[in-house]
């Protein structure tokens, strides 16, 4: 019983606070000193495989090479876009990386401001400047739907374990969504579906910490899309 316990147990940590000094790899938010990797920001304590590191309470999103996000057109020059994907760091979207052949001061004809685009990380170097692309299966100018935004830390919440949670979430309200990693969700389908994946996400960001969440979830929907039209689990 006390083993269940202390693996159920989430450890809180704050900067400075030894995470492990048995020889793991720093993982995200982390940094080692004298053999000991410590946490470099306050958050819960995160072992896979043999990387330590903090998942972080909450805060902006911090880039990572290979994450798809959503961002929003704030800014537009002749050669290229920039980009609010969330991040405290500006993500500018240059000509040569959208589907489109762009001519020199163009840029305005394919995308405005306030558009909204599905992105990915290229790169982000050691002076957080940020390379992003739309050159790539899925990346796209999205229009219709809504976006909500949710902590960066609920994101795998949300997607659950193996896409488990975003592939009922989708099934069971017939909405297209797309979760972007830096805590935006793109919900579009019809209206009052929508409004339940709204709110079934608000009720994951909110539970995340709870026990038999998916069931929840489910039932959450089930009470209001009717049984005929909702998510039917293989028999």
């Amino acid at each position: 019983m006390e083993k269940r316990n202390a693996r159920q147990t989430r450890e809180i940590v704050v900067p400075g606070d030894v995470l492990d000094e048995t020889g793991m790899k720093p993982g995200d938010n982390a940094y080692v000193v004298d053999g000991k990797v410590r946490a470099s920001i306050t958050g819960v304590r995160n072992v896979f495989q043999n990387t330590v590191g903090v998942i972080p309470l909450k805060g902006c999103y911090m880039p990572k090479a290979g994450d798809t996000v959503i961002g929003v057109i704030n800014d537009i020059g002749p050669s290229n876009w920039m980009v609010d994907i969330n991040a405290p760091y500006p993500a500018p979207l240059h000509v040569s990386e959208v589907p489109w052949k762009v001519e020199f001061g163009d840029t305005s004809k394919y995308l405005g401001m306030g558009n909204v685009v599905i992105l990915k990380i290229l790169s982000v170097d050691e002076s957080r400047k940020i390379q992003v692309t739309m050159k790539d299966s899925g990346l796209r100018r999205i229009t219709g739907g809504r976006i909500v935004t949710i902590p960066c830390s609920k994101v795998s919440r949300v997607i659950g374990k193996s896409g488990s949670m975003i592939s009922m979430l989708k099934n069971m309200t017939d909405c297209r969504i797309t979760v972007g990693q830096n805590g935006r969700i793109w919900i579009d389908g019809d209206e009052e579906n929508c409004d339940v994946a709204a709110e079934a996400i608000a009720m994951i960001e909110n539970k995340a910490q709870s026990g038999n969440l998916t069931d929840a979830v489910k039932e959450f929907i089930e009470g209001r899309i009717p049984q005929e039209e909702g998510y039917k689990e293989d028999e």
